[in-house]
């Protein structure tokens, strides 16, 4: 059974958590084995045992960032993790956010180590998270290691919200172009067809196949667009929630032209990142291969760095050697990292990696856009331009008949 409870401890500081006991007898006996002196004890209905989506939302980048810079400043002043946890919860509104913080204060209460409660939520701390803030609690550097994050993850945040900025254009187009088509084929095509129907008139050949294509594509239109609807949330799901549909999702990335640069590069990206971020925090190489692998997201290059560590490193090759029989990442990467690792600077070399790959990316993204924009206004022209072409050239012959 689980209790809330408001107490005082023996300086007079109320305190409040949830607390689990047999009964109410239990659950005041605990309280007296930390010399609390209970206000209020209430039990609650059901534990919860994780975080809430009903009416809490989930726990975004813009959370995480100011909760490991908020964690950093409390640290480096002096203030101890408890402390700043419960300030936290007084301050924070965010539901979602408000259950994770009460979590780690009872888990923190009852001697669990920090990194436990964000380990129970993968879907919102990464196995890089994680093994971060284990390593720091470890070695008691969790500040140094609540600032790193924080730069990390904001970082991540930008580049993701610049991939998104430049796509948004590109998918206004693309809604744009798709009403005016579905405007065309569903109304104009129909009715201009409607017309020559009835005046007998044959119109030219090109004509008449746009007319029937429109006229097959609007009357059966309830059953198109719900179908092609279907299609496109599948294939997303595919990708999304299967091996194969993300394997075959690598495929196409990966021998797209253009597109199949700035997805190795993000790859790399990630890979250089993670493993700068976990080795610089005392993991083992090995196992910052492995957390980087299931970050990467790219089935070549996880397949690629777990080979280095099963293959490689196991077996007695260095970490440069390991990496130059992999062909899949540059020669650039391979270099750096066997040199590198001879100097000792391997950490360092991995952050500078990272850096030049998400300046790369930056600039990439911005060349495909600019690529992009007038393509698909290109397309779009020259579909409108036909379907328009395709009635008027009858139009033009039907009154001149007269």
């Amino acid at each position: 059974m689980v209790f809330h409870y408001v107490a005082a401890d023996a300086t007079g500081q109320m305190t409040e958590g949830d607390l689990e006991g047999n009964d109410l007898q239990d659950a005041l006996r605990w309280l007296a084995g930390k010399e609390l002196r209970p206000v209020s004890v209430k039990p609650v209905e059901q534990k919860k045992k994780g975080l809430s989506l009903g009416g809490g939302g989930s726990v975004n980048t813009s959370d995480k960032v100011f909760l490991t810079k908020y964690l950093a400043l409390m640290l480096r002043v002096g203030t101890d993790l408890m402390s700043a946890i419960n300030i936290l919860i007084d301050d924070f509104d965010k539901p979602a956010v408000r259950q994770l913080l009460l979590e780690v204060r009872e888990n923190l209460s009852k001697g669990r180590p920090f990194y436990e409660t964000f380990e129970k939520h993968p879907k919102w701390f990464s196995a890089t998270f994680v093994n971060l803030v284990r390593a720091a609690e470890r070695s008691g550097n969790l500040q140094k290691t609540f600032e790193d994050l924080s730069t990390t993850l904001e970082k991540d945040a930008e580049l993701q919200s610049h991939i998104r900025s430049a796509l948004i254009y590109p998918a206004v187009l693309v809604v744009m172009a798709s009403g005016i088509l579905t405007f065309l084929v569903t109304y104009a095509l129909p009715k201009v067809a409607g017309v020559f129907s009835s005046s007998g008139i044959q119109p030219p050949t090109f004509s008449r196949i746009v007319f029937g294509v429109g006229l097959f594509i609007g009357g059966n239109i309830m059953i198109i667009a719900p179908s092609v609807i279907l299609v496109v949330v599948g294939l997303i799901w595919a990708v999304w929630k299967t091996e194969v549909g993300r394997h075959a999702f690598d495929e196409v990335m990966t021998h797209t032209p253009f597109i199949k640069t700035i997805y190795d590069e993000i790859a790399v990206q990630r890979m250089a990142s993670t493993m700068s971020s976990l080795l610089g925090a005392g993991l083992p190489v090995n196992q910052s291969l492995e957390i980087a692998a299931d970050t990467v997201g790219v089935r070549q290059y996880r397949e690629a760095l777990m080979r280095i560590t099963k293959d490689g490193l196991e077996k007695g090759l260095t970490i440069g050697d390991a990496f130059k029989r992999e062909t899949v990442f540059p020669r650039m990467v391979t270099n750096l990292v066997a040199i590198s690792e001879k100097a000792g600077h391997l950490e360092e070399v991995l952050n500078t990696l990272s850096e030049f790959y998400a300046a790369n990316i930056d600039s990439n993204i911005t060349a495909l856009v600019s690529l992009l924009e007038p393509a698909m206004l290109l397309i779009m022209g020259v579909m409108v331009a036909l379907i328009a072409l395709s009635i008027i050239v009858p139009i033009y012959q039907l009154t001149t008949s007269f």
